[in-house]
Order: C-alpha cells, then structure tokens, then sequence
C-alpha cells in the first residue's frame, strides 16, 4: 500500500545512472505518493537526465561534481513546507519501500531526528553487493567516528536515510564528497536529536561505482576535522 507524503521530499543525487535512475524513480512512486523527487546531477553524460525528467523528477544541474556538493545544492531547493527529507542513491542499490517505515518512526518518535538503513545487520547478506575491502572500511569508519564524534551507528555512511526538516533547513554542507553523511550523523547529534537505525537489504549497484577506496581516507579526514567543531 502506497503511504501519502505530499510533504516530504526525495532527494536524489546522480552522475551517469542512467541504468539505475528508471528503477529507483519506478520503486519510490510505488511506495509513495505525491513527494517532490528531486534529481541534482553531476552532469552527466548519458541519459539520466532525460529519464528522470521522463519520470516526473524535478532535475538541478550541480555547479560542481560530488555528492556533498549535490546534497548542499539540493537543500537549497527544498520546499519550506517539507516536514521530511529521504536521501537515496540513484543506483538502485538501496530499496526504496523502507522509506514509509523510516518515516512512521519519526512520526512516533519526536526525540529522534533521522533514520537510516543499516546494511549490515545479520538479517541480510552482503556478499554479492558489497567486497570484503569496502566493508572492512565501512567498519573500521563506524568505530573511529563513534571514538571521536561520540556518533554510535553500525552503518555510518549508508545512502538511505531520513531526516526531519527542521535539523536540515539551516545546515550548511562543509563536505564535498562522499563524506557528507558522515558530517550529517553529526550534524544531528549535535542538535540534541537521536539517530535509530534499521535493518535493510542492499542490492547490487546498476552501472559503474563511484566509491573509491581514495574516498575513505576523505572520510576519516571529515570524521577528524568534526571532531574538533
């Protein structure tokens, strides 16, 4: 059954999903009803543009490439009268029909401020969607942001989440990278509010990845320099 959400909005960053963006676009409407999709691509250079704008998402062009970029551009266009914000890749590795879920616990919940998809949790296997080198890194990020940003999640860094409008409408993004949600998790801490996790399944990614191991040194560096604001 479908869960009516005129007032949230999905934001979607891209760069070349043109494999992924039809079935996301395609499992959020069969989740949701009535949300603002809005697409901020890294100017790509195959169709994702054309098939979001295809599929009734609103699509910014970035100023510049890199998912922080993406999300700070992206907030700024976010209707005033929002009440929640999802956040999900455009490859179609995170399943969108947890996004209704995450909502009703904020709904029930006014101490917590976001949900996010936990992907490593017993209930689901990793092996096919994820190498063993990048989930080695995933946990060796959760342990030194909890040590050093006191932010206590399994999956730190994971792409599905949903966040309440009030804690996102004056953030102001310092990351430029995949380093942002690093910088969200304790962005929320920092405003008093709880971050709960549940456990989700991730798919095998359409298309090429863009994560690269470089990246997780530009993590570590954000996860430092929060520690010290």
């Amino acid at each position: 059954m479908k869960k009516t959400n005129s007032d949230v909005t999905v934001i979607i960053p891209t760069l070349n999903e043109e494999l992924g963006i039809g079935p996301t676009l395609r499992e959020l409407r069969e989740v949701l009803e009535d949300p603002c999709y809005l697409v901020v691509d890294g100017h790509s250079v195959d169709g994702t543009v054309e098939l979001a704008k295809r599929r009734g998402a609103r699509v910014v062009m970035q100023k510049d490439r890199g998912k922080g970029l993406a999300i700070a551009q992206a907030l700024e266009h976010v209707d005033s009268g929002t009440r929640y914000v999802a956040f999900i890749d455009g490859d179609y590795t995170y399943p969108a029909g947890y996004i209704p879920k995450m909502i009703e616990v904020l709904e029930k919940n006014p101490e917590v401020g976001m949900v996010t998809g936990n992907r490593f949790n017993r209930r689901f296997a990793l092996k096919e969607a994820m190498s063993d080198v990048y989930y080695l890194g995933n946990r060796f990020l959760a342990i030194t942001q909890f040590l050093l940003n006191r932010v206590r999640l399994r999956d730190p860094l994971t792409g599905l989440r949903v966040v309440r409008w009030e804690i996102l409408k004056d953030w102001k993004p310092k990351s430029r990278s995949f380093d942002v949600e690093a910088e969200l998790n304790h962005h929320v801490e920092r405003k008093g509010y709880r971050i709960i996790e549940i456990p989700i399944r991730y798919r095998k990614r359409f298309g090429e990845k863009k994560l690269k191991l470089r990246h997780g040194f530009i993590i570590l560096r954000r996860i430092l320099v929060e520690s010290l604001s």
